[in-house]
């Protein structure tokens, strides 16, 4: 098993600077996942771990070696690309064959390692198929074999699984990942899916504009966000500005937003809002408490105006004095649900509210419901 460590690490195109000031360690035989929007940069630091790219600064190490100097072929890397990259005029077992092949390994050693992969990846008895007779799930499993034969010090996934139905997405992520422990093997995985990173995943690495966000394991990237964008990224959340006013007590501090010509009262966290008069103000649908009985603090109205269904969750979408809020209810019953145009009360509880510096979104403490 393989670490790797990322120091200082920077990119351009021209005068785009794609990556810049990035700096990891990923554990040996840790699943490590880039997790970020399109065009944020997470492949181009995939593919500059993997040599296809030469960053202009900083060191990048696997295990004990720097390669900064080490060409792509040299690394000794696996890479599983997002449209199967499958040769079409070869067989399976051909296909697992050829980065072996292109290494002059014996013929005997060739064929005990391409069953081994085969067998790993649950395609054994595939071997003289062609990829036209298998579906899209079956050839992103022989890529992952391929890249799997050459017993790579780390494997390299590029987006493998966004050219694939829902359902079979998942089934191959938890292939994936039961393959890679089973392995042992390092594993750092592209995508922009933030359920299948959460998922997936032993650690985060939030990406955006070239930049780390955040790195944790999925609780911390979704319960404890270090800004807005890792809060408004993964996973639902409904964010509004607020005015802070004196302290409540507690640990707490007296708030109010604005909902149409009102001034709605409301109680925060008081921590890290020291010296400050205006925040914005985020909570998950999921933390919210629905009530018809009076709350002490931040019991809120609203009217239903569209309702998702979506098997194990109900989201339904609030007006509040036109404010724009989701709760879900889960495992709804028949008939649980309101009608649309109804009256939903509901509470936030303080412990469930994040906060952030309306300008920079940074978060404004540590903590929030963990």
């Amino acid at each position: 098993m393989t670490s790797i460590k990322i120091s200082n690490l920077e990119k351009r195109f021209g005068d785009l600077l794609a990556l810049s000031d990035i700096n990891m360690h990923i554990g040996e035989g840790e699943f490590f996942t880039l997790l970020g929007p399109s065009g944020c940069g997470k492949t181009t630091l995939l593919r500059t771990i993997a040599g296809f790219y030469r960053q202009d600064k900083g060191d990048i190490w696997l295990g004990d070696e720097l390669i900064n100097d080490v060409p792509a072929y040299k690394r000794n890397t696996g890479m599983v690309f997002q449209n199967y990259a499958v040769f079409p005029h070869m067989t399976v077992f051909e296909n697992v064959a050829y980065g072996l092949r292109v290494r002059k390994l014996p013929a005997k050693e060739i064929d005990t390692r391409v069953k081994k992969a085969l067998q790993n990846v649950h395609l054994a008895g595939y071997e003289d198929r062609t990829p036209d007779k298998l579906s899209g799930g079956q050839q992103q499993r022989v890529g992952l074999a391929r890249a799997m034969a050459i017993e790579p010090r780390v494997l390299l996934f590029d987006e493998p699984l966004s050219n694939l139905d829902a359902k079979l997405r998942v089934e191959m992520r938890d292939e994936i990942r039961a393959v890679q422990k089973s392995l042992g093997i390092t594993a750092v995985y592209v995508t922009h899916d933030q359920e299948e990173a959460l998922v997936i995943s032993d650690r985060i690495a939030v990406v955006n504009f070239g930049r780390i966000q955040q790195i944790g394991v999925p609780w911390e990237i979704y319960k404890n966000p270090s800004n807005r964008f890792v809060a408004t990224f993964v996973g639902k959340i409904n964010t509004f500005d607020i005015v802070l006013k004196e302290s409540a007590g507690n640990g707490l501090r007296h708030a109010e937003f604005r909902s149409g010509d009102q001034a709605v009262p409301f109680i925060v966290p008081a921590a890290g809002t020291e010296g400050r008069d205006e925040a914005v103000l985020a909570f998950r649908p999921e933390d919210v408490v629905e009530t018809s009985q009076a709350e002490s603090q931040n019991r809120l109205s609203g009217i239903l105006e569209a309702t998702s269904f979506l098997g194990t969750v109900a989201s339904l979408e609030l007006n509040v004095n036109e404010l724009r809020v989701v709760v879900e209810r889960h495992r709804p019953k028949q008939g649980d649900i309101p009608a649309v145009g109804s009256r939903v009360e509901f509470a936030v509880p303080a412990d469930a509210c994040l906060l952030f510096d309306k300008k920079t979104g940074d978060r404004l403490r540590e903590g929030g419901r963990r």
